[in-house]
């Protein structure tokens, strides 16, 4: 495969393009029933900040136009505003109506604020769509519902609770969406707390209000401004971010906190947690619906106004996101068309060219492109990317060590999956690694100038054995260059090593070269959570010392095991070239390094203390115990 192919390849894999003739991939379309109409007045209103044609009504006839546009695939519709409950029940019930007989039409979903929300209108739902998936916007308690007012300038926040709670009583569950401001910044397990305290919620999404470049208030329509324009206007400035916004490393640091409580407390049992359940998935390897993790991005999120303007995810800027008119639109292929052609969307293509090259691509899928956009043109798309690093790293260090959620705040050890990265029973090497008495056959040792392989003695075959301090050949399957980080690991530490590697250059061949690493097993978590923290403090004091050419890192990762299918956490101690120096310097100062490393590993004790060299916020969870 060509570099450019495989370019190409890891581009698709990120972003997939709009294929007219795919029948099997839904595609999600954002129906604004009322535009931008709404029966409250939110500070931080995104749709009320575009050009949106107030008063007016979707239809059926509309729906009726998406299934022949897209005919053949499925499709996921979600009723949106505004506020969706003002189009009233009559236009309401035709519209579900209408859904319901749409064969291609797999998912209907309603995102409400949920103020006009009562008995008749669950009436409606229950006999027109009784699966309909109910969303209501709270953001968390009251205190954190700060900027969602009425136009009178008042709270809203009894009224929806109000309406969480006739949810509960019909037996209904419901999903919440949270939007993150500085209202809730510090607040993570109370607030969390409080959204799980109503029987009717199942699923929780924390977003970010990443409005810094907001410099302008909303225009009003009516000769004088409502309580609410004014409230609004007085949160913002030309020379600051509006006062509703937040920064990507403080809505990462609530997201931690909220993710280490929502596992501490248990509510993992009965409640989704958004961005945790895909950033999860996608550290597993599954896939997720959750576009910000996802390929189907922008090219497969549209959304539909009342006046027939359809273009790609509301959350774009419009009217530059605006593809094409409804009834003017013959099929998917000129949708795809449209799309081809549509600069702001080309724009957000070439922002995702950087993923092709990151060692995140696979578990952060990309994140937002619409955020992407917004950070870019503020210059801050590295503090995007670095906030969606650390959702990765740290919600893969409270997988592993969930009672010890300090280390979701931990800079030194990174997301760093290897694979293949697989052992044949993990649980009898364990066992072996123990047993003195356990029987330990000769194994064949390849030996080269590339290095050591201890194999199975299979003609043909070169996997290594899995061997022990206790096994005869332990000293002579070692490495020489990578045995004294070996032997402080196994000797003084007492960890159990799965793998090393001294290095090598391969000069005079094809290969890349490898660096030198160490591979930890924990037996349980609670090493693991002792173990990363030592290797933290280790790495912050042998940094300043090392060789120009060599970095230090340590990262985490899992290693499956072939006979059960389970995976176990492990970490990965590895001494690399330092970005922009040449190989050959590398290798050259190597064994220097290597020394340098082995006495500060020396130096630590790993045996029970989870407290690392990072700081972590003064509200985040540091102790925690699963139920």
């Amino acid at each position: 495969m060509s570099r450019s192919a495989a370019h190409g390849e890891k581009f698709d894999h990120m972003y997939r393009s709009l294929d007219p003739g795919d029948t099997r991939h839904a595609v999600s379309v954002i129906m604004k029933l009322r535009g931008e109409t709404c029966d409250i007045d939110c500070l931080y209103c995104y749709e009320k900040r575009k050009e949106a044609p107030g008063g007016a009504r979707i239809g059926p006839g509309q729906v009726r136009d998406l299934a022949r546009i897209f005919h053949g695939r499925p499709l996921a519709v979600e009723l949106h505003g505004g506020e969706p409950l003002t189009v009233g029940r009559e236009r309401m019930a035709e519209i579900l109506a209408e859904l319901a007989r749409q064969p291609s039409v797999r998912r209907v979903t309603l995102q409400t604020n949920g103020v006009l929300l009562d008995a008749a209108w669950l009436d409606l739902f229950d006999a027109h769509c009784p699966d309909l998936r109910i969303g209501i916007s709270l953001d968390g308690d009251a205190r954190g519902n700060a900027w969602r007012v009425g136009y009178d300038g008042k709270p809203v926040y009894p009224r929806v609770a109000a309406a969480l709670r006739l949810l509960a009583t019909r037996g209904r569950r419901a999903g919440v969406i949270a939007a993150v401001t500085p209202a809730v910044l510090g607040r993570a397990e109370a607030v969390l707390d409080h959204i799980a305290g109503f029987g009717s919620v199942d699923a929780v999404s924390f977003v970010p209000c990443f409005d810094a470049g907001v410099r302008r208030a909303t225009a009003s329509t009516g000769r004088r401004a409502t309580v609410s324009r004014r409230l609004q206007r007085a949160g913002v400035a030309e020379d600051r971010a509006p006062s509703w916004a937040v920064h990507p490393s403080d809505y990462a640091d609530f997201v931690l906190a909220t993710t280490a409580h929502w596992i501490s407390a248990g509510h993992f049992s009965r409640m989704k947690l958004e961005p945790a359940v895909s950033t999860i998935r996608r550290i597993r390897g599954l896939d997720t619906a959750f576009c910000h993790f996802s390929d189907m991005k922008c090219d497969h999120v549209f959304t539909l106004y009342p006046d027939g303007r359809f273009g790609s995810c509301d959350e774009l800027p419009w009217p530059q996101a605006r593809l094409t008119q409804l009834d003017r639109t013959a099929d998917q292929t000129a949708v795809a068309a449209a799309q081809h052609s549509n600069r702001l969307l080309s724009q957000g293509r070439s922002l995702m060219e950087r993923c092709t090259t990151c060692d995140y691509r696979d578990t952060c899928g990309g994140g937002c492109v619409a955020t992407r956009w917004r950070h870019d043109l503020a210059g801050e798309q590295d503090a995007y990317c670095d906030h969606r690093m650390r959702l990765v790293d740290g919600i893969a260090a409270l997988l592993a060590q969930p009672s010890a959620p300090r280390g979701a705040w931990c800079r030194t050890l990174r997301w760093r999956p290897r694979d293949p990265n697989s052992m044949a029973d993990v649980g009898g090497f364990l066992a072996r690694w123990h047993d003195p008495h356990a029987p330990r056959p000769p194994v064949r040792l390849r030996t080269s100038a590339h290095g050591n392989i201890n194999t199975a003695g299979l003609p043909g075959t070169h996997e290594a054995d899995d061997l022990d301090p206790r096994h005869p050949q332990w000293d002579r399957a070692i490495e020489p260059g990578v045995r004294p980080l070996v032997a402080v690991c196994t000797r003084q530490w007492g960890c159990v090593t799965y793998d090393s590697c001294q290095g090598h250059e391969y000069r005079g061949t094809a290969l890349d070269p490898v660096p030198r690493r160490v591979g930890l097993l924990p037996r349980n978590r609670d090493e693991y959570a002792a173990v990363a923290a030592a290797l933290c403090r280790a790495l912050h004091a042998v940094s300043p010392l090392l060789p120009p050419a060599v970095t230090a890192e340590a990262g985490r990762s899992d290693l499956l095991c072939r006979t059960s299918g389970r995976t176990t956490p492990v970490l990965d101690l590895v001494l690399r070239p330092a970005p922009g120096r040449p190989v050959q310097e590398f290798f050259a100062e190597l064994d220097a390094a290597t020394a340098l490393l082995t006495d500060a590993l020396a130096a630590e004790d790993p045996a029970g203390d989870t407290v690392c060299a990072c700081p972590v916020p003064a509200d985040a969870p540091t102790a925690a115990a699963l139920p």
